[in-house]
């Protein structure tokens, strides 16, 4: 039989060590461990009645209240395609908060389940549709309209109208820079693919 080394993970008492063996020395080696008496790891003793611990237990903080860990929404199967959204302020934000993409853009199945991306989210929000949409939820605004205004013309620049202001002009990087495919935000007919 010919002498080909295998590449194998030992772990021993919680030390790994990757060695090459032939086959023969793979035999003798597991003999060998199989058959170790005080040197070889501990035996496994399992509690069946203490919890399984999925998480990290909450540890008191100095006051001894407990911490908890707070709720981030799911926004998994967006981000499979969105990944550019993971980090960016607004859905982060928002879902710090639990508030993930669904609540705004709906479950959106058929645009998630189309490989060939040309089907449209459930809700989408034409410039003109954003303020409403935002003020469902945020009912007031706390900053003064001269530090709107200057945000809004650094973020903004082309834009000179400031009837055309809208929330996310100045909240987050809420849009794609490259677009494959566009569709009409009102009525979610594609104007652009592939």
């Amino acid at each position: 039989m010919p002498r080909r080394p295998i590449a194998i993970l030992l772990g021993f008492a919680g030390v790994a060590a990757l060695s090459l063996l032939t086959c023969a020395e793979l035999g003798a080696t597991a003999v060998a461990v199989a058959g170790e008496g005080k040197g070889g790891p501990p035996p496994l003793v399992v509690d069946k009645k203490a919890p399984l611990l999925l998480e990290e237990p909450a540890k008191p903080d100095s006051s001894g209240a407990k911490k908890t860990k707070r709720g981030v929404a799911d926004n998994a199967p967006c981000l499979v395609c969105h990944v550019n959204y993971k980090d960016e302020p607004l859905a982060r934000q928002h879902a710090d908060v639990k508030i993930g993409c669904v609540k705004c853009h709906g479950k959106s199945f058929a645009h998630r389940n189309d490989e060939n991306n040309t089907t449209p989210p459930e809700t989408m929000y034409p410039a003109d549709e954003i303020d409403r949409a935002c003020g469902k939820c945020h009912t007031s605004h706390n900053v003064p309209p001269a530090k709107v205004i200057a945000r809004w013309q650094k973020r903004c620049p082309t834009k000179t109208d400031p009837k055309e202001i809208c929330c996310t002009d100045c909240h987050g990087q809420h849009r794609l820079k490259i677009r494959t495919v566009r569709w009409d935000k009102k009525t979610g007919k594609l104007v652009k693919g592939k």
